[in-house]
C-alpha cells in the first residue's frame, strides 16, 4: 500500500491537496491525531475494498500530539508500507492573505494573544523538524488552487493525463442533450443509417453501420477536426484542475452515427492514458 502524510502550514494548500489525491484514486482522511494513523492505515489495508492507495493529513490541529507523528512515520515504515511525506508551505504574507479572506482562524490564534501573524510564526517553527523530513515538498504561495491540484497529480501518477476522466456519450437531439455535457458534437450533417433498409435496425456498435458512417470522406474529415480539438482542449482542461470531462455526441435518434463518433473518440483517448468511461445513452430507444 501507498500511503502520503500530508502535512505543512495552516491555510497551505493541504485541503486542495485532498482534493487532488482522491480525484486520483487515494482514500482520504483529514485531520487524523498521529498515533491513530498506523491503525486506520491498517484498518484500510485489510477492508473488503482493499485499499492500496491511502492519503492522511495530520498538522497543527492535532495539538500537542502532532509531537507523535514521526514516531507514526516510522512505524508504518516497519510495516513495509510505502510512506511519503507531503508538505505544503506558503509565505507569511501570503497566509496571513488568506486567513483574511476566508475568516477562518488559525489553530494557534488562542495561543499567540489573537496575532495570526505570531500564531503563523509560531507553527512556522514547530513544523520545521517535519519540513526537512519531507519526500516532496509543495511551495503554493504564487500558484493557484488548479495549478497545486496539478502539480499533486503529477508528483503520485505515473501518468499525469490519468487526473482527468473522460466519459464520453453519445445520445439522441429528439430525446434532449445530456445535462452534464461539457464539450458536445452534432454529427447530424453525416449521411444517416437509418434511411439504409439493410442498417436502420442495426447500432452503431456494429460493422456495416461503422463502416457505412466512416467511408464518407466528410466523416473522416469531421473526425479529424474533432480529434485534434479534443487533443487541443485536454491539457487546459487538466491545467484549470477539471478532474471529468464530459464529451457527447448527438446525431437524431442516438443509434448510428453518434455511437461511431464515440467510439472512435474514446479509441482514440485510450491511446492517450486517460481515465475513460464510454455511455450509448438512447441506443435501445
Amino acid at each position: 500500500m501507498k500511503v502520503i502524510i500530508v502535512t505543512g502550514l495552516s491555510g497551505a494548500g493541504k485541503s486542495v491537496a485532498v482534493d487532488a489525491l482522491e480525484d486520483i484514486g487515494y482514500f482520504c482522511a483529514d485531520n487524523m491525531p498521529p498515533k491513530l494513523i498506523p491503525t486506520f492505515v491498517g484498518l484500510a489495508a485489510d477492508s473488503r475494498e482493499k485499499r492500496d492507495k491511502v492519503a492522511i493529513v495530520s498538522d497543527i490541529r492535532a495539538g500537542g500530539s502532532f509531537y507523535d507523528l514521526f514516531c507514526a512515520i516510522d512505524e508504518l515504515k516497519t510495516m513495509k508500507y510505502d510512506v511519503s511525506v507531503l508538505y505544503f508551505d506558503a509565505l507569511d504574507e501570503v497566509l496571513v492573505r488568506r486567513f483574511k479572506e476566508t475568516r477562518r482562524k488559525h489553530p494557534l490564534l488562542e495561543q499567540n494573544n489573537g496575532s495570526v501573524i505570531d500564531a503563523i510564526q509560531a507553527e512556522r517553527e514547530i513544523l520545521q523538524p517535519v519540513r526537512q523530513i519531507a519526500d516532496y515538498v509543495i511551495d503554493s504561495s504564487n500558484i493557484m488552487p488548479a495549478e497545486c491540484k496539478e502539480k499533486v497529480a503529477s508528483l503520485f501518477l505515473e501518468n499525469p493525463n490519468s487526473s482527468v476522466g473522460v466519459h464520453c456519450v453519445s445520445f439522441g437531439y429528439k430525446y434532449g442533450i445530456p445535462g452534464d455535457s461539457d464539450l458536445v458534437f452534432d454529427v447530424r450533417c453525416l449521411p444517416n443509417p437509418f434511411y439504409e433498409l439493410d442498417l436502420k435496425q442495426k447500432t452503431g456498435l456494429d460493422e456495416p453501420v461503422r463502416d457505412f458512417v466512416m467511408k464518407w470522406p466528410q466523416s473522416k474529415e469531421f473526425l479529424s477536426k474533432i480529434l485534434d480539438l479534443v487533443d487541443y482542449l485536454l491539457p487546459f482542461y487538466k491545467k484549470e484542475g477539471k478532474s471529468t470531462l464530459v464529451i457527447a455526441v448527438g446525431c437524431t435518434g442516438g443509434r448510428h452515427r453518434s455511437v461511431v463518433f464515440a467510439e472512435k473518440i474514446f479509441e482514440h483517448l485510450n491511446c492517450r492514458g486517460y481515465l475513460l468511461s464510454i455511455k450509448h445513452r438512447d441506443i435501445k430507444k
